[in-house]
């Protein structure tokens, strides 16, 4: 801040602040963006560490094949279903503090799911964490909003996100096979509580205290513990399925209590004075749209991880690093291509990026079915895996553009919340009907052993395959492509969260 006196700027005793109040006083924005983007770095790597780790964390802990897809499944319902609330709680009591809460949770749960004993320690400590996540992601991105009010400047912070992001995935997956490797899968858990630990002290010594909300709204605590726990049951009733029958009452009740909990948030959200998802959001087609394509994408992206990773260590015999190292052209070209869809964008447009790209991903998951218990890798995972990732990463940054469009501007946290909402729960949904499906081919196919475990896979790749086409031919219903720079921008500022 300065004064004009005689024509020249003099500067006032105090410093300019160029945080705006984020920050302690001697605490430059360079820093906050860091503890951000560590954070971001955290919550999205411990979304892709633990699927090289779960061979062994399924042989040390005992889990079944059910109970193993929860280890993925437990942080992304918590992380999804609570996304929303915790982004509110950021608004009302302040950046800091959520953001404190939610580290100090994500923390202490990667603690005790590293020293867990039963595997029902490890599951809950994974939901755990997901609430933590929830907390972090959100807070972390205001942070970076609000302390880098140019244009310029919050741009750079942006981009150094989006790779802290798009690394993480790629650093999970060869991280998780060279810990589990090396020490044990028990540190792909408690890897995470150095950092936290650090990132701790850090905020406390250069995150100022910000003031709450002046707005004192009511927090739709209802409406996040129904769209939560409706996500549990029917995850939970479809995965149990193979198990015990469709039939069966351990089955069909779980799924109807899931199912009166979405009819009930449906209902809390009409009503609610302040809900966690404005229902006029979705009068906007591209918006409504946009939110299928991102929960379509939350399966396509998740699952292919999933299987690969257990059709790489238990039946071709992969170690945990050789499995890591194996999957990380896939993360990497998927990284690179989240970063060129960015320029691709103005030129293409939406529509036709996600139409593309969503037959791409599905040529390459047609070629993957084919894989054989004896598999020549260039051929028969590397190649394919390529060409999936390649699909895939080029419909995220469309299907955000399409969710945005004709969002009040007052309306954009939502808009990025609900995103997130629908890739995470997309994902949890998506992996448990395609572990049941795979499961059931497998006990109800003629070939024993490996060659059956095989099948079930195929089958799920196959799948997968078929909702990458449905997501590309649903692209078409799209309005006009709005490819304006501005329009592109603000969608790069909800991508982040999407990792």
């Amino acid at each position: 801040m300065s004064y004009e006196h005689s024509g020249r700027a003099v500067p006032t005793s105090r410093p300019r602040d160029t945080t705006h109040g984020v920050a302690t006083p001697g605490v430059g924005p360079a820093a906050v963006a860091a503890i951000a983007c560590t954070a971001q770095f955290m919550v999205v790597l411990d979304s892709s560490i633990v699927n090289v780790a779960l061979p062994s964390m399924t042989a040390g802990l005992g889990l079944s094949t059910t109970a193993q897809q929860w280890v993925v499944n437990g942080y992304l319902i918590a992380f999804g279903g609570l996304l929303l609330l915790a982004s509110r709680a950021g608004d009302l009591y302040g950046r800091r503090r959520v953001f404190q809460i939610g580290l100090v949770v994500f923390t202490a749960a990667s603690l005790v799911g590293g020293l867990a004993q039963e595997g029902w320690m490890l599951l809950a400590a994974r939901l755990v964490q997901g609430a933590g996540a929830a907390a972090l992601a959100p807070s972390s991105l205001s942070l970076i909003t609000a302390s880098h009010t140019e244009p310029g400047a919050r741009t750079r912070a942006m981009t150094w996100w989006g790779v802290a992001a798009s690394g993480a995935g790629a650093a999970g997956i060869v991280l998780g096979g060279l810990l589990t490797a090396s020490l044990s899968w028990r540190w792909v858990m408690l890897v995470n509580v150095p950092p936290g630990i650090g990132l701790l002290a850090a905020s406390l010594f250069c995150l100022a205290p910000s003031a709450p909300g002046t707005h004192r709204t009511r927090m739709d605590v209802p409406g996040a513990v129904a769209i939560t726990l409706a996500a549990a049951g029917i995850v939970y009733g479809v995965s149990t399925a193979p198990d015990h029958g469709w039939g069966s009452p351990l089955v069909l009740a779980p799924l109807g209590i899931g199912i009166a909990l979405l009819a009930a948030f449906l209902a809390i959200e009409r009503r609610a004075a302040h809900p966690l998802i404005p229902l006029g959001v979705f009068a906007h087609r591209n918006v409504a749209v946009g939110n299928v394509l991102t929960v379509c994408l939350g399966v396509v992206i998740t699952t292919p991880l999933f299987f690969l990773s257990l059709y790489l260590q238990q039946v071709v015999g992969a170690s945990a690093l050789r499995t890591g190292l194996a999957l990380l052209p896939m993360a990497c070209v998927m990284s690179a291509g989240v970063l060129l869809s960015q320029r691709l964008l103005p030129r293409v447009g939406p529509r036709r990026m996600v139409v593309g790209g969503g037959l791409v991903a599905a040529a390459g998951l047609v070629w993957l079915s084919r894989l054989p218990v004896d598999p020549d890798h260039v051929g028969h995972v590397l190649l394919p895996t390529l060409v999936v990732a390649a699909g895939t990463s080029v419909m995220m940054m469309p299907a955000i553009v399409a969710a945005t469009t004709g969002i009040d501007p007052r309306d954009a946290g939502v808009a990025s919340g609900l995103l997130n909402v629908c890739r995470q729960l997309g994902a949890a949904l998506g992996l448990a009907a395609l572990v049941t499906v795979a499961s059931t081919v497998t006990a109800d196919g003629t070939a024993a052993g490996p060659a059956g475990v095989v099948d079930g896979y195929r089958v799920a790749f196959l799948l997968v395959a078929a909702i990458s086409v449905a997501t590309a031919l649903l692209a078409l219903l799209l309005t006009a492509d709005d490819t304006a720079p501005e329009r592109t921008r603000r969608s790069e500022e909800t991508s982040a969260d999407l990792g």
